[in-house]
């Protein structure tokens, strides 16, 4: 059992279409000390029954899916999970897009092409302890 002063563990759930962008996910946050990734999807339904049974404190939400998009996702979860992060990722970052997700509830939206690194950055500098 951790000590009180042993810090809660930061969990994130990863949702893209391609296997190979979710393992790219996986190492740039590998390094951010108690970052634990408890679990994985590549399509919506997938992502939603999986956001919903890990409860993460972040979730990393690719925009285009196999079967739909990132703002499906936000639509079925963020009305009952307010106080999951998400940070969207596309390489279809138009205003309209990010205009949509922001208004579904993410917390963030970055360019794959040109933010990827900042993922690590928002949720190395916003994590703080659930109580």
């Amino acid at each position: 059992m951790p000590s009180m002063n042993t810090p809660a563990r930061t969990h994130v759930f990863i949702v893209d279409d391609l296997p190979s962008m979710r393992e790219r996910l996986r190492e740039l946050i590998d390094g951010v000390d108690g970052i634990e990734v408890v679990g994985e999807a590549g399509t919506p339904g997938e992502a939603i029954d999986g956001i919903r049974r890990t409860h993460p404190d972040y979730v990393l939400l690719d925009y285009q899916l196999v079967g739909g998009t990132g703002v499906d996702v936000l639509r079925a979860v963020h009305p009952d999970a307010p106080d999951i992060a998400f940070i969207v990722l596309t390489n279809h970052a138009t205003a309209q897009h990010r205009r949509a997700c922001l208004d579904a509830g993410a917390s963030y939206f970055f360019d794959k092409s040109t933010e990827f690194g900042r993922v690590r950055s928002a949720i190395a500098e916003s994590r703080s302890p659930r109580p």
